[in-house]
């Protein structure tokens, strides 16, 4: 059995209070919204019941963010692409934020088990003067459990429409992709942090931004492979390898922690379920 399920989910300012409607078709909720910045952030948790993706199943997001509105979504564990049997699994997120809308999307890991033959894809559409901070965190195999990547493929998509583009296509026998220097190098965990705006960023901000990532990368375990960049006026990057998604996530964190109080002056509290 096969699962779709679709959520639509917006954010709007209602005096002053960012508040979320949500409607769901099929397995796929947004939890009670909590709000520990109070009113102007509103913070929720995307549930699949389910807990992860066989071949043939799709889920797809669909989120808009109001002017002057502020969302922090994440999730309470890693979406799982299970082994296929010869369908494609496939997880779409399609965001849209007005002038000056916040979204911050910080779903935890997806985890490919070997076998598997999936798709995640993330689409961002920004109104001039909205900015969106959000990450992507894939890992192959599971290694600490003795459950290597060796059969299975994984399709990557990450856009910001018009601005911004990154696409990865990863298959389990392309040894020279997973395993050169040139490549993965070995590793097996990669992790995507991004800043994005819908209109261009002064070079000050800009620059400013990359000095702060590159500080607490410096700092770092992670220090040789991770690294912080600007393909463009209205995007910053910082791309990390890792053996496995722990210290990978430790180094996001950190850099989410810097950027959201150079960007928007705003402490970073852990959204709850992080802690649970």
């Amino acid at each position: 059995m096969t699962w779709h399920a679709s959520l639509q989910l917006d954010y709007s300012l209602s005096v002053e209070r960012t508040v979320a409607h949500f409607r769901h078709n099929g397995p796929l909720r947004i939890l009670q919204s909590l709000y520990p910045e109070g009113d102007s952030v509103c913070h929720n948790v995307l549930v699949h019941p389910p807990g992860g993706l066989v071949g043939g199943d799709t889920l797809d997001i669909q989120a808009t963010v109001a002017s002057g509105a502020h969302g922090l979504v994440t999730t309470p564990g890693a979406t799982r692409f299970y082994r296929s049997l010869g369908e494609q699994a496939v997880q779409r997120a399609h965001v849209t934020l007005a002038a000056g809308a916040r979204l911050e999307w910080l779903p935890l890991e997806a985890l490919c088990y070997s076998g598997c033959l999936a798709e995640n894809r993330l689409t961002m559409d920004l109104a001039p003067g909205a900015e969106m901070m959000g990450w992507d965190v894939t890992a192959l195999g599971l290694p600490n459990a003795g459950l290597p990547f060796i059969e299975g493929r994984f399709n990557q998509h990450i856009e910001v429409q018009d601005v911004w583009l990154e696409r990865a296509r990863l298959t389990a026998n392309d040894e020279l992709l997973l395993n050169n220097p040139l490549g993965l190098a070995g590793h097996r965990c990669m992790a995507t942090l991004f800043f994005a705006a819908g209109s261009k960023l002064d070079r000050k901000r800009r620059q400013a931004a990359l000095d702060v990532a590159r500080e607490v990368l410096d700092a770092h375990s992670l220090e040789a492979t991770a690294g912080a960049t600007s393909p463009n006026e209205q995007v910053v990057v910082v791309r990390v390898l890792a053996p496995v998604v722990e210290p990978a996530m430790d180094l996001l964190k950190q850099v989410w922690r810097a950027w959201r109080l150079h960007f928007w002056e705003l402490e970073a509290p852990n959204p709850r379920i992080w802690s649970v």
